[in-house]
């Protein structure tokens, strides 16, 4: 196990992009097919000045991108939130959140996510949600427009319809052929193929913080199954005096040990993001009796500073994406194996 040895940030820091750069360039990231783009090392600066936006995996660097725009053309750091993670949501190419997500065992299409702002530590949160196309959008409404942190199902479906949003059918056809095939082998989809997520956290130049996370979950499990992506605490947490996290991956794992709260407050004690989620991670694992290889536990950070980070666990690099004024770009976080 890894947690005995006495591990550098130095050397967690020393990983390179080729890996990353091949699987993007042959295969699946973050449960988008994508094509080859340049990733950099993982070595972050030790604070940026001005606003940053980090979120999972390659995809993330859209979000990040309107996310950004739409902050330095006026809007709230919610609304860049918002915004940001809607790109992804509304991408029928990306089967790990909303439109053309994978579905739940039933063939229908589950969608759970999150908001947080780090200001007055308000929060709203949606979990299996059917029929809405941004599951993003009607987390925020939960926490502007009732007195709730979350709303599940059935009900959070009704809430949304109340708001004025439309019913949409959520599976699309690739998806709904593909989970015909399933319906007859009934094999597990491998960690790649089934789930992933979009957690975006975001810094103001004034030091505000916030923070959501959305996803279509797990693919083909019990309908109804609800990941760490909508839990305060396990998929998404934002503490405005210390800074944010958010996680990807293996749900189950992240959230019985509140992973996201776990990282922020290793921040709070002054740790780098970088730092923060190792030591999180190698916390976890010391807890669990799978093996670290199959937990499946990925993290971005960013801290009240500006400085941020990720790392993830397995036998695959975790990518991250990070848009500042002067910059947007995917990065290799450092992978924990034993």
């Amino acid at each position: 196990m890894t947690g005995s040895k006495q591990l550098s940030r130095r050397t967690f820091l020393s990983t390179t992009a080729t890996a990353t750069a091949a699987a993007a360039a042959t295969g699946l990231v973050g449960g988008r097919r994508v094509s080859a783009e340049p990733v950099m090392s993982a070595t972050p600066p030790d604070a940026v000045d001005g606003p940053v936006f980090i979120s999972t995996w390659p995809f993330g660097k859209a979000a990040n991108e309107l996310a950004l725009k739409t902050l330095t053309g006026g809007g709230d750091i919610l609304d860049a939130i918002e915004q940001g993670i809607r790109v992804p949501e509304a991408d029928p190419d990306n089967y790990s959140v909303g439109l053309g997500g994978t579905p739940k065992a039933r063939g229908v299409v589950q969608l759970d996510a999150c908001i947080m702002d780090g200001r007055n530590h308000a929060a709203g949160s949606v979990a299996a949600l059917s029929d809405i196309a941004h599951p993003i959008t009607v987390a925020r409404m939960v926490m502007e427009r009732t007195k709730h942190v979350m709303l599940a199902g059935e009900g959070a479906r009704d809430f949304a319809l109340s708001q004025g949003l439309e019913a949409v059918d959520m599976l699309t056809v690739e998806r709904r052929n593909k989970w015909e095939e399933w319906k007859q082998t009934q094999e597990e989809m491998s960690l790649d193929e089934s789930h992933d997520t979009i957690a975006l956290l975001g810094l103001t130049a004034d030091g505000v913080i916030a923070g959501g996370c959305s996803t279509s979950g797990w693919g083909y499990a019990l309908h109804g199954r609800v990941g760490d992506s909508p839990i305060i605490g396990s998929g998404l947490y934002v503490d405005g005096d210390v800074g944010a996290a958010g996680a990807t991956g293996l749900g189950e794992n992240v959230m019985r040990q509140c992973g996201s709260f776990l990282v922020v407050e290793n921040m709070a004690r002054d740790m780098h993001p970088v730092d923060a989620c190792v030591v999180a991670i190698l916390r976890m694992a010391r807890k669990d009796p799978l093996p670290l290889r199959e937990m499946s536990l990925n993290f971005i950070a960013v801290d009240r500073k500006g400085r941020w980070g990720g790392a993830g666990s397995g036998d695959k690099p975790f990518t991250f994406s990070v848009t500042t004024p002067e910059m947007s770009q995917i990065f290799e976080g450092p992978v924990i194996d034993p």
